[in-house]
């Protein structure tokens, strides 16, 4: 008997995709499924029969084998979330006559568990990508704003309204002030105050990083431009802040090759990489601040005069902790509940004596010297939960701390004398009864007394 040569046709291509490995579903013209294969079905959890005659999109999620019966257009090795895991697949328009008749969609794999494999290799990618951008976005924020900024004293007021109006401005911004002030805390509200706060925010230490790696940790370095260097080159804190704010702290410590650097930067907004061949544009905002007097630095020629005139656009003085007495009741309870929750330690209160002594302290080092002696107050306190005057360092006014110590043999000797001659004191004189009063024999007194010299 003569079979249908469609028959025979048909059924050599069903056999086909139930022994090939391959993830292989094909659809007519409407996207009606009529054929997939077995190790697509498997994967699916479904059988042959939960998917023949039935449309695509019923049965295989997110697919795209509709559009390419739209478009015509072949789609390769595209990533394809199914089922929550990652797959590759390409899709492939059957067109006759010039008219799109179906389309196959393929699995680009030769087996059903390779493709479960990198299926977990793919999600494992996406979870460490998602890490690395969360940790990206993390690094280079500004942390603090101005509600950071603690104190209701009029210069502090005063500092803060300059801050907010300069933040509002894209000019070079100059912070004045001791060291403790909390100029970098200013910086970052500035940041986050302005147009450029979704941007990065990267700080310098200038004083922090050797003379002769202060150019390349600012501008970056080609591959190759000097011995030990990274293949791939480097990139300077002023590139990675392009577009946001680069806060440049301890700008007075900046040597003087550097500040004919950094005018550059402010004047033509572009940067020259070691070993580059062209300059690189740069778009950003740069916050300096200096404990020093720049005036005097400038004068003096330590400072270039035309360097300080353009970081000094907009210049905002920090006051000290003791141009602003007031605000130290303002700041106690405020630290205090940052160092508990940092150390995860309970303070219940700090006694009137213990404030007094800290109003009436000078605070050398500011709002930093204020913080560490209150968490030294805090290491120190006992189960009260209260801070003392005791509790405060020395030259505060707190508990003076012996630290001079004697040996162990000494204090031991010391304390037996004490014990001996009290012991002949009450028994007034009479050896034998201070021998029986300390449990020891009256030859073993004497022995003592003559070895203590007594």
């Amino acid at each position: 008997m003569k079979q249908n040569p469609a028959y025979e046709y048909d059924y050599v291509l069903s056999k086909l995709l139930e022994l090939t490995y391959d993830g292989i579903v094909v659809v007519d013209a409407t996207g009606i499924i009529t054929l997939i294969s077995k190790a697509y079905t498997d994967f699916l959890g479904i059988s042959e029969k939960d998917a023949i005659g039935k449309h695509v999109n019923d049965v295989i999620e997110n697919t795209r084998l509709p559009i390419a019966l739209k478009t015509g257009k072949t789609e390769k090795a595209q990533l394809h979330l199914i089922n929550g895991n990652y797959m590759v697949a390409s899709r492939y328009p059957l067109i006759k006559d010039g008219q799109i008749v179906g389309a196959i969609g393929k699995v680009l794999f030769q087996n059903i568990n390779d493709l479960n494999v990198l299926h977990k290799r793919i999600n494992d990618l996406q979870n460490q990508l998602e890490n690395f951008q969360s940790k990206a976005n993390r690094l280079g924020q500004a942390k603090y704003s101005f509600q950071n900024i603690i104190g209701e004293s009029d210069k502090l007021l005063l500092a803060k309204t300059m801050a907010q109006k300069g933040a509002l401005t894209d000019s070079s911004i100059l912070l004045l002030g001791e060291s403790g002030t909390g100029k970098e805390l200013f910086a970052h509200a500035i940041h986050q105050e302005s147009v450029r706060a979704g941007k990065p925010f990267i700080k310098v230490n200038c004083a922090a990083i050797p003379q002769e790696l202060l150019e390349s940790e600012l501008f970056g370095y080609k591959g190759g431009a000097f011995t030990g260097a990274l293949k791939g080159g480097k990139m300077g804190k002023f590139e990675t802040a392009d577009g946001g704010t680069i806060f440049l702290d301890e700008i007075g410590d900046m040597p003087k090759s550097m500040q004919s650097k950094l005018l550059r930067v402010l004047q033509e907004k572009e940067i020259e990489k070691i070993g580059a061949q062209y300059p690189l544009s740069v778009d950003v905002r740069i916050i300096a601040a200096t404990n020093k007097n720049l005036e005097e630095l400038t004068a003096q020629g330590d400072f270039r005069a035309d360097l300080f005139y353009r970081l000094n656009v907009f210049g905002i003085k920090i006051p000290s902790l003791r141009e602003r007495p007031e605000d130290i009741d303002i700041l106690i309870p405020y630290l205090l509940n940052k160092i508990c929750s940092r150390m995860g330690k309970y303070v219940e209160n700090i006694s009137s004596e213990a404030i007094k002594k800290l109003n009436k302290y000078s605070w050398p080092g500011n709002i930093r010297e204020l913080e560490n002696v209150l968490e030294r107050a805090v290491n120190l306190i006992g189960k009260e939960g209260v801070i003392e005057s005791k509790h405060l360092s020395e030259k505060i006014g707190g508990q003076v701390i012996d630290n001079k110590i004697t040996s162990l043999e000494e204090s031991l000797q010391k304390c037996e004398i004490e014990v001996i001659e009290k012991a002949i004191a009450i028994t007034k004189g009479n050896k034998a009864k201070a021998a029986r009063l300390l449990n020891i024999s009256r030859s073993k007194l004497y022995e003592r007394l003559s070895k203590l010299n007594m």
